[in-house]
């Protein structure tokens, strides 16, 4: 009896622990709930959109239709079979290039979506009413599926301000480095990574150039998630598989959830009204807002003081601007977004704005007198990123940023790029240009371009600007102005173009 009784519990305790193998694997079948098995990045940035402020009379306020199409109350939450939500798949799937195929991990973000956060969905779907049109163009102009509007649901949850652990921020989640090979520029004042029109055009130049290595979209999403660098591991350890079912295994966890996350915003964005899921009412949609350029440095509290818009209004109209100052570089254009009824007054008031005559003049003042400058500091032994990022009257965060850091540690003779800024006496103009200085333990970067000649490369088969920008040491940014590429632009096997200065 006794050892019946032990044998039994030795069974019992083979099969726990595969259940438990299973779990924390991802792969449990009908209870799968991507939000609980661990800290899922697609429900983290879905659980962001609580703090923003953003929707008419706060979170519950849901523009429910008194007719909705299927005539469900208002607090009804629709529960469907399982080869409901694959049949309806199957219909988005055929007029789609992406293989949206249904099974048990993407019914558990179905459920997530539909059910468990439905209220975050709905300020989703608000913020879509925003960003959408806008995505839509720019996918359209580069040629790229319209489905990828969605990617940055996955991505950030359509918040503007998202901000991952890793480093990545903006809508499209671009980390440092990347950015910067798209020209997304990151200093102490503005965050282009933030800005939704500049990081759309760098998102749809990065996807361009990701199908033209791997030539399948879910592959394309993977490496979007990943890194090019651990599709391309990932299918060495698959055995060359080409799919990205076949390669999943083997890709880091996140990765594994990614694309079923993106099947599964699809089914949700296409068939809202059958899961009783309705908009939040949102404060501005792409038609209410318009765009003026600014000819002076301005602060966010001069803006909201004259026009009457709350500041965090204009946080959120204007997510690049990271000290709510709005700079003005030589050479640049400073573009603010306004509610397009508040476009009038801004013009009627420039000099108002421009010139608060002594309206919280401490505060304008101070702003406005300042010039931002880079230094280039050479980390000394014993020195660690918080005790510089003190001295420089900065965050950690910041110095991660700025220099494509992912780690908490920093080794002795590493070069550092840091923004800061400099008060000017009051007398002085200051038109916020950027100069770069040197400090006691650093080295003034060499200047490049005194013999005034250009380094010349041959375009080779299959090369893009971002991985001629790689090889050799620029920005994508920076290969389009030496080269006067416009928006439209050919690469063609043995053209010659500049790269550089010798």
């Amino acid at each position: 009896m006794k050892k019946t009784k032990k044998k039994s519990f030795v069974i019992a305790l083979f099969f726990a622990i595969a259940g438990m193998g299973n779990f924390f694997c991802g792969y449990s079948q009908s209870a799968y709930a991507p939000d609980t098995l661990f800290d899922d990045p697609v429900a983290a940035v879905l659980d962001s959109l609580n703090s923003l402020n953003l929707f008419e009379k706060g979170f519950a306020k849901i523009n429910y239709p008194r007719n909705s199409k299927y005539h469900f109350a208002s607090d009804s939450v629709p529960r469907y079979d399982e080869s409901v939500f694959e049949s309806r798949l199957a219909k988005i799937d055929a007029e789609s290039p992406f293989d949206l195929q249904y099974n048990s991990v993407v019914k558990g973000y179905i459920e997530m979506y539909t059910v468990r956060k439905r209220e975050l969905v709905a300020r989703m779907m608000a913020l879509s009413q925003y960003y959408f049109p806008m995505f839509e163009e720019q996918l359209d102009k580069y040629n790229l599926p319209l489905e990828l509007k969605y990617l940055a649901i996955c991505e950030s949850a359509l918040n503007p301000l998202a901000h991952s652990r890793a480093g990545a921020t903006g809508l499209w989640q671009f980390m440092y480095p990347t950015g910067k090979l798209y020209g997304l520029k990151v200093t102490s004042y503005v965050d282009e990574r933030c800005d939704p029109y500049k990081s759309t055009k760098a998102a749809c130049e990065y996807l361009k150039y990701l199908y033209s290595l791997f030539g399948d979209w879910q592959m394309v999403l993977a490496a979007y998630n990943c890194g090019e660098g651990n599709l391309a591991r990932a299918i060495r350890r698959s055995g060359g598989k080409k799919t990205y079912w076949e390669v999943r295994p083997f890709l880091p966890r996140e990765t594994q959830g990614y694309v079923p996350a993106f099947i599964a915003v699809n089914y949700v964005m296409n068939y809202t009204a059958e899961h009783n899921l309705y908009s939040a009412i949102p404060k501005k949609t792409f038609l209410q807002v318009d765009t003026v350029s600014v000819k002076k440095q301005l602060s966010f509290l001069q803006i909201s003081n004259i026009l009457d818009i709350p500041l965090d209004e204009l946080n959120y109209l204007n997510p690049c601007y990271r000290k709510q100052v709005i700079p003005v570089i030589a050479g640049t254009q400073s573009i603010l977004t306004l509610p397009s009824n508040k476009m009038g007054a801004f013009v009627n008031n420039e000099d108002a704005i421009y010139n608060p005559n002594g309206k919280d003049t401490l505060n304008s003042q101070s702003v406005l007198a300042t010039q931002e400058v880079q230094y280039v500091y050479v980390v000394k032994n014993g020195e660690h990123l918080s005790t510089i990022a003190k001295k420089y009257n900065c965050s950690v965060a910041d110095l991660k940023s700025w220099n494509g850091i992912t780690s908490n540690t920093v080794k002795p003779g590493k070069k550092l790029t840091i923004y800061g800024y400099e008060k000017k006496p009051a007398s002085t103009k200051v038109t916020a240009t950027t100069e770069t200085k040197t400090v006691a333990t650093a080295e003034k970067p060499q200047s490049k371009g005194s013999s005034g000649e250009f380094k010349f490369y041959t375009v080779q088969k299959g090369d893009s600007l971002y991985r001629i920008a790689l090889l050799n040491k620029t920005t994508v940014e920076e290969l389009k102005r030496l080269n006067n590429f416009g928006d439209k632009f050919s690469l063609m096997p043995g053209q010659k173009i500049k790269v550089g200065m010798l």
